[in-house]
């Protein structure tokens, strides 16, 4: 990591073989998935 830069994370180390996760920030829930077109998207 480069200092100043934000952490890099790869999609897959985060979405470990799904194609939806929910990640919870701040008591909410936030949905990250992968499209069927192989776009991510990101919804509260």
């Amino acid at each position: 990591m480069t200092p100043g830069q934000p952490p890099r994370i790869a999609a897959e180390t985060l979405m470990q073989n799904a194609r939806e996760i929910v990640i919870e920030y701040h008591g909410f829930d936030y949905r990250l998935r992968i499209t069927s077109n192989d776009k991510l998207i990101l919804t509260k």
